[in-house]
């Protein structure tokens, strides 16, 4: 049996075009994409990505 695969996913699906993120886990659309294809290594390496995208999304919008 495989383990689940982690993912920030909040079921809050929305591509901004403009940034090209979603906006609610703000993963790249490639992240989107091979999300399931990627090793742990890769998945644990764009954790501390999404809160930088996060922060900076928030400061343009506001």
């Amino acid at each position: 049996m495989n383990a689940p695969v982690w993912s920030p996913c909040i079921k809050v699906c929305f591509v901004d075009p403009r940034e090209g993120v979603c906006v609610g886990c703000f993963r790249t659309m490639e992240e989107l994409g091979r999300w399931t294809k990627l090793s742990d290594a890769e998945r644990e390496a764009v954790k501390p990505l999404l809160d930088e995208r996060r922060a900076a999304y928030e400061a343009k919008v506001r």
